[in-house]
């Protein structure tokens, strides 16, 4: 391998685009201003002003052929980590280009308010058995990179945070492990028009000594806008990102999903369309959680529709939603190696007022754990206008279980069955359902020896509610509601539930859409 000199890498690096600063000979430094999120605005407005381009370079051999495992064998040597060297507990590991990540991104560190780009080499990977006949220019870029930090135990090192693929990150707070996935920008989710714009290329911030944040800036790139994100990072048992954002669109009328998270759900409790061996649920979340600007907490149990399927829940300054996992017991899932029951939960929550729009859930069918079908976001009521940037902030929190999130009696179980009694002689009505939800937690416990005390109340968008009977459930020490619901063949409608007493709300808002059989 030749040796890296100076005049070869500031000859490579021109090539890319990519700038770095060398200290001026002579007794005084060269001072210029600190590098920060303003010069990342100012490259997504350039870029804005030019063509874009969805070129990706073929990768060179073998790279261009990896299947997943292959990739995955490819491993950053931790000796190599940047910033490994200083007294910050942060440690910046890159992704080796090949398999689906062919789109090469350049990562910079900045230090001192100077960025300056990594310099892809060789030495930084163990191939494994991956044989690599010659070294690769130190412009060939990386895939993504990922921060490690000693997030669990004090003297080892985990993946706290990783970026790579299209727009996607996705981050962990204390015992946790990775499901669901959060992005910068969606563009025409749950459409033929869908497209997905990618960050280009990245900045982390030299990490303080001691301290368990971190600040990269990134810049977005797609055929419908162009971008400047800022994202702050705090490691604890709850990890949290303070997102801000500077979106530049390109075109009229697109549909942008704002702060989307992406996650899997296969089957559940609640869903048995399709099951799998001795494993009863296989997800990364089972709901949606909405606080909205109402001030009403609402619980949408995620399912694995037959066909796409979407929800919208308008809103005006959403205070905030997110993707959970709220099953944490293993018994549900009995996976010795995957671990659902760790799966963090994203709850996402604006910085001021996002204004009207809509928190929008798609669901897609899957008929295998490894694909992504959920994706949750919110969509402004008015596409922004090319030429007329637009700015938002928000806050992601990881956790599990969250208990300030809908602060009264919480959904735990959603179940479905026919709208009879066990051995009744009744004839069954394909066109009834019923649905046995059960609340815990806030006051609900007190209601456990006297449930006539508490209300169940319950609507359905089209339809007739049948009967709703609310029953005591001593082992959650909550409340069990039988809710039956008739609709006409072939009509769908959108289900609410919850509980009060005395006038007082006692829990959030379950809401569930159902659809009843066609040709009955």
């Amino acid at each position: 391998m030749k040796k890296l000199s100076r005049r070869r890498m500031i000859g490579a690096l021109a090539a890319t685009g990519a700038q770095i600063a060398f200290p001026a000979r002579g007794d005084s430094p060269i001072t210029s201003p600190r590098f920060g999120f303003d010069d990342v605005v100012a490259r997504a407005r350039a870029l804005l002003a030019a063509p874009f381009e969805d070129v990706v370079p073929r990768l060179p051999d073998p790279f261009d052929s990896l299947d997943f495992d292959a990739w995955r064998n490819i491993k950053f040597k931790p000796d190599h980590a940047i910033f490994g060297n200083l007294p910050g507990a942060f440690q910046i590991q890159a992704f080796h280009l090949g398999f689906l990540y062919r789109r090469p991104v350049t990562v910079n560190t900045i230090r001192d308010g100077i960025a300056a780009p990594i310099p892809y080499s060789t030495a930084m990977f163990d191939y494994g058995r991956l044989k690599v006949d010659k070294p690769l220019p130190i412009n060939t870029g990386f895939a993504g990179f990922r921060l490690n930090f000693p997030v669990n135990d004090p003297h080892v090192y985990d993946e706290a945070i990783s970026f790579v693929g299209a727009s996607y990150f996705r981050f962990l707070g204390r015992d946790q492990q990775y499901g669901l996935s959060a992005r910068g920008l969606c563009v025409e989710a749950g459409t033929s028009r869908e497209t997905f714009p990618f960050f280009r290329e990245f900045w982390v911030e030299t990490p303080a000594a001691g301290g368990n944040r971190a600040t990269i800036y990134a810049l977005l790139d797609g055929e419908a806008a162009t971008g400047a994100y800022r994202f702050d990072l705090t490691i604890g048992q709850e990890s949290a990102v303070d997102v801000q954002a500077t979106v530049f669109p390109r075109r009229a009328g697109v549909k942008f999903g704002l702060a989307p998270l992406t996650s899997m759900y296969l089957t559940g409790e609640n869903d048995r369309r399709v099951r799998d061996g001795f494993r009863s649920e296989l997800h990364d979340s089972d709901g949606l959680l909405i606080h909205n600007g109402a001030d009403e907490w609402l619980w949408r149990p995620l399912g694995n529709p037959a066909r796409e399927r979407m929800s919208s829940f308008l809103d005006k300054n959403v205070r905030g939603y997110g993707l959970l996992q709220r099953d944490r017991t293993f018994e549900s899932y009995q996976d010795l190696d995957l671990a659902y029951q760790n799966r963090p939960s994203y709850y996402v929550e604006p910085a001021g007022d996002w204004g009207e729009g809509h928190v929008e859930l798609i669901e897609l069918p899957t008929s295998d754990e490894t694909n992504d079908n959920i994706v949750a976001s919110w969509t402004p009521a008015t596409p922004p206008e090319p030429g007329n940037p637009f700015s938002f902030a928000y806050r992601i929190t990881s956790g599990l279980d969250m208990p300030r999130l809908a602060p009264n009696g919480r959904v735990v179980h959603t179940f479905e069955a026919p709208a009879r009694a066990l051995g009744s002689s009744e004839p069954e009505d394909p066109g009834a359902r019923r649905f046995l939800v059960d609340f815990a937690g806030g006051d609900l416990g007190y209601y456990v020896a006297d449930p006539s005390q508490v209300e169940a109340v319950g609507g359905a968008s089209k339809g007739k509610v049948l009967r709703t009977i609310v029953t005591a459930n001593q082992h959650i020490d909550g409340l069990r509601v039988l809710f039956d619901v008739r609709l006409k063949p072939g009509e769908t409608a959108d289900l609410r539930l919850f509980l009060r007493a005395n006038g007082r709300t006692l829990t959030e808002t379950w809401t569930m859409p159902w659809s009843a059989p066609t040709g009955t």
